[in-house]
């Protein structure tokens, strides 16, 4: 290989250019060179206000869609009399089961309670994400079974809830009593 660039550099031994440049070269160059980044930077703040009012669009645009007032939203109520009475009887019951955990916050329960009131949250909202999806979908029986599907999920956990709490309760009161 040394022997290629060296015979290489023989070949090329009178072609490079060695003569001075011409007198001013510098002082045009960085003329040029402060022309430049003047234009650069007017362009990059016309390009920096554009992407700022783009992003602001699309935050607005995002934010219409998801808290569109319009949305069509329909429960199981709206299906069917049967799907009324259906969700009559989840809603109550749900309605009873956090009744009883509310009954049973105490401080040493407080974390489960509120944990399952934060996943029951999420559940409730994923259920108004099927009432929109009920309407979009023309009352189609899988988003039924899905809404369904999500009453069932609250009452168990709450149930679970309950019963996790009533096994603490009762732990705590039997270990306080005297054993023979």
């Amino acid at each position: 290989m040394k022997k290629d660039l060296d015979t290489i550099f023989k070949e090329l031994e009178g072609s490079f250019d060695v003569h001075e440049t011409p007198s001013g070269h510098q002082s045009r160059f960085l003329e040029k060179l402060s022309t430049s980044q003047e234009d650069t930077k007017k362009g990059i703040s016309w390009w920096k206000s554009l992407s700022i009012a783009a992003t602001i669009a699309l935050l607005f645009a995002v934010g219409y869609s998801q808290l569109r007032p319009n949305a069509q939203k329909a429960d199981l109520a709206s299906v069917s009399s049967e799907m009324k009475q259906t969700q009559s009887f989840f809603t109550g019951t749900i309605a009873e089961e956090l009744k009883t955990l509310k009954s049973f916050e105490a401080p040493e329960t407080k974390k489960l309670v509120d944990d399952a009131m934060q996943q029951i949250a999420i559940l409730e909202q994923e259920y108004e994400t099927l009432k929109v999806d009920l309407v979009e979908s023309g009352n189609d029986k899988r988003v039924i079974y899905a809404m369904i599907t999500n009453f069932k999920n609250r009452i168990d956990l709450l149930q679970q809830v309950i019963q996790t709490i009533e096994t603490i309760t009762n732990f705590k009161s039997n270990e306080n009593e005297i054993t023979i």
